[in-house]
């Protein structure tokens, strides 16, 4: 041990007395200070201007879409260490010092720690350079992230003593420095790019992956630790050491070229067969040092995954027909599609990921045009070529049916999730910006496999709006369309027509009542009032056209739906603009309609009636929705293709301009159970044409009520609530004219001395 701390203390001493190691770390210092004091002064300016600041730890530190600072020194140290590793060993080759220490009694094991030994020094010194910019972070931040920043300057090191282990070899490998250093930044471009290698082939794709260097020291910069990125870095600086002590012994003992060979391929296996078990789902180990655990799965996601016994298979069917989905699991990309489910095998390793490629007719007119006159069978395989990939691999048409039903599906992209019991379900994509499922609908697929959940049942039979039509009027597009997110049998409930010729089901947790057009008979009422007093949840949406077949239902409730239509003095005069009450954040409505509250944003409602409540039974009122105080119910009759007339509220026939309420929402004890029961005075609002309609200056939100009204009514089971608690580091104790005291510091003080030291050790040097 004496011997290697003599040869790293030697090292060091060559290393601070010669001026390249000083310059690296005056540039680097000057480089970073660029950076940290242009974050820094962003978000001062942004506090200077009245905005509100929040998670400044991500934003000036861990930003990795912006130029948060430990992503950018991540960023730059490849430019660094090969100028300092470059001379550890061609240095003695060109200078002929090895042979002093070939004949001197240290072994080659004692000659390569010392030397590394030494680059771990200047690991720690650099590593200590940024914890000085972490370490002013943390004074003017308040409840700053410190674990997290830890964690991410744990990374950096981790980092630095990968690429001196590769600096090392390669400098072991020639007596010219420049070539060292060039085959340093080609080792490690190597390894940034072999994760993309042969990713088609399963086997050789999960090396190819492991051994890749691009990404590992991320996590630890977003401020988690897994076991397999620790291992890895420990796994490639063992090889790349073991790797220069057997060329160092080849040197030395003038061994055959074929011995090397030999002894350096069973070092790559042993490093290979530790990375690939290592890797494996159930041997990994995690900790996140977030506060929030920004990291990990809600504790609502976590509680799903526990009560989920027994094996799970998430098998991908991608049918290479749907082109416009090739990016997301292609065989070249299935890694990266499979660490989108890593947070869930974490706490559920048993989790298998299956891939399935097949081809088979879809409605595709893309491709149509793509490749007119083309049969299907010859458009799969010129997509095989275009893309490079076997035939073998795809199942011919009608053998992915053998398989499962995708008929539903449209043979377009999807996954599919299968228990050991045998229950199942789909997870889709989406036709919107984020097109990828999230851990909310993610938890809803694994919810809905895992425990029974409320049935909404829809009334159909008396010109209700239709759940599987797909006219503007209809519910078609929140209830069962398999491509919008925010749609029921995507956020894990299961959605059935009911005809009121017998009592609504027991299965039936939520009843939705939509606009019926003809009157209920005597039996038919008497079965929603049974239902409601069993205590089960309802939905009512009315039109004032029509209030006259709704209200003996309404009545029931203490609710009557006027007959008057809702007009208002702006540009839209018969949409009421409707606002959400102070009264809706009592509720658990997850945080959309608290959202729209304190956003100011409105629900749309074309053609709405006033609600008028008198109390019966025991119902607590809420008001949910109302509309501004412009607002009046139009008792005159009104010709649409009169453009001359233009509605006004007549007070002589009256009409009464005010505040009307549209939304009321009605809750009670029964039994063990707390009924929810909502009413608005329109049904529009949640029709397909309203939710996929905008309109110049109207900021509706209609979307938002699905997932906010049946997470109240499943008493919070779905959609799934994935809110993290907010961050606490918003606030920055830095004024605008301290900035520049700062920035001046970090820039050309800080630097300045590290310079000034620099000059004063090598004159010093010079003078002995």
């Amino acid at each position: 041990m004496r011997k290697i701390y003599e040869i790293a203390k030697a090292e060091l001493q060559t290393l601070f007395y010669s001026p390249v190691a000083w310059l690296i770390i005056v540039i680097f210092v000057f480089q970073i200070s660029l950076i940290f004091s242009s974050v820094l002064e962003t978000m001062v300016t942004t506090t200077m201007m009245g905005y509100q600041n929040s998670a400044l730890t991500m934003k000036i530190f861990a930003n990795p879409m912006g130029n948060g600072l430990l992503f950018q020194v991540q960023n730059y140290l490849y430019l660094y260490i090969p100028l300092l590793t470059m001379g550890l060993m061609s240095r003695e080759f060109s200078s002929g010092s090895i042979k002093l220490l070939y004949s001197s009694p240290v072994t080659n094991a004692q000659i390569i720690f010392g030397k590394y030994i030494s680059m771990l020094v200047y690991a720690l010194l650099l590593t200590f350079i940024v914890g000085v910019y972490v370490l002013f972070g943390c004074c003017v931040i308040e409840n700053v992230e410190w674990k997290w920043l830890l964690t991410g300057l744990l990374g950096i090191f981790l980092l630095i003593c990968t690429y001196a282990a590769i600096g090392l070899f390669m400098s072991s490998l020639t007596s010219y420095q420049i070539v060292a250093a060039i085959g340093t930044l080609t080792v490690l471009a190597i390894l940034n790019y072999i994760g993309r290698l042969w990713q088609d082939i399963e086997f050789v794709r999960d090396i190819t992956y492991w051994f890749s260097l691009s990404g590992r020291s991320t996590s630890f910069l977003l401020g988690f630790i897994g076991s397999e990125n620790v291992i890895y870095f420990v796994a490639v600086i063992a090889l790349f050491l073991a790797l220069t002590i057997v060329r160092l012994q080849a040197c030395r003992q003038k061994a055959r070229w074929t011995t090397s060979v030999m002894k350096y391929m069973t070092i790559i296996v042993l490093t290979i067969v530790v990375g690939y078990i290592t890797s494996r789902p159930g041997m990994k180990h995690y900790y996140d040092a977030t506060k929030n655990k920004v990291n990990t799965l809600t504790p609502n996601s976590q509680a799903v995954v526990e009560k989920m016994e027994g094996g799970l298979t998430i098998t991908t069917y991608m049918n290479i027909l749907d082109d416009a989905n090739i990016g997301i699991a292609f065989p070249r990309y299935v890694n990266a599609d499979m660490a989108r489910f890593s947070q869930y095998q974490r706490f559920k390793p048993e989790i298998k990921l299956k891939y399935v490629y097949y081809y088979d007719s879809i409605n595709n007119p893309s491709l149509e045009r793509r490749f007119p006159n083309m049969t299907m069978e010859e458009r799969a395989k010129r997509l095989m070529e275009l893309y490079k990939v076997s035939p073998r691999l795809f199942l011919k048409p009608g053998e992915v049916d053998k398989l499962t039903d995708l008929s539903q599906e449209g043979k377009t992209f999807v996954r599919e999730l299968v228990r050991e019991n045998g229950r199942r379900t789909f997870l889709r994509i989406y036709d919107d910006f984020e097109k990828l499922p999230s851990e909310a609908e993610i938890t809803a697929a694994f919810k809905r496999i895992t425990m029974d959940l409320p049935v909404v049942g829809f009334v159909q039979g008396h010109g209700e709006r239709s759940i599987e039509d797909l006219d503007n009027k209809s519910f078609s597009a929140f209830v069962n369309n398999r491509h919008f997110r925010q749609s029921l049998i995507n956020q894990g409930f299961d959605a059935k027509e009911v005809i009121l010729d017998r009592p609504i089901s027991d299965s039936v947790g939520i009843l939705v009542v939509a606009d019926p057009r003809e009157k209920y008979t005597e039996s038919e009422l008497q079965y929603l009032k049974e239902y409601i007093n069993r205590g089960d949840n309802l939905i009512v949406l009315g039109e004032p056209q029509r209030n006259d077949v709704l209200n003996p239902l309404t009545n029931y409730l203490g609710v009557a739906l006027q007959s008057a239509e809702l007009f208002n003095a702006g540009e839209y005069i018969d949409l009421t603009q409707a606002r959400v009450t102070e009264s809706i954040t009592k509720f658990d409505l997850l945080y959309n309609l608290h959202g729209l509250y304190w956003t100011k944003a409105v629900i749309s409602m074309p053609g709405a009636g006033a609600l008028e409540y008198s109390p019966v039974q025991d119902f607590d009122m809420t008001k949910l929705f109302v509309t501004d105080s412009l607002a009046w119910g139009e008792m005159q009759p009104f010709y649409w293709g009169d453009e001359e007339q233009k509605p006004t509220c007549d007070t002589t026939v009256g009409e009464r301009q005010g505040e009307y309420t549209v939304g009321l929402a009605l809750t009670r004890k029964v039994g063990k159970k707390n009924q929810k029961i909502v009413v608005l005075g329109d049904a529009d609002c949640l029709s397909n044409g309203e939710l996929s309609s905008s309109r110049r200056g109207v900021r509706a939100a209609n979307f938002l009520m699905i997932p906010g009204f049946f997470h109240w009514m499943s008493d919070g089971e779905v959609p799934v609530d994935i809110r993290r608690p907010a961050f606490q580091d918003n606030v920055l104790n830095l004024t605008y004219d301290g900035m520049k005291w700062v920035s001046a510091s970090f820039q050309w003080v800080f630097p300045g001395i590290l310079l000034l030291l620099a000059l004063f050790i090598w004159i010093r040097r010079k003078s002995r």
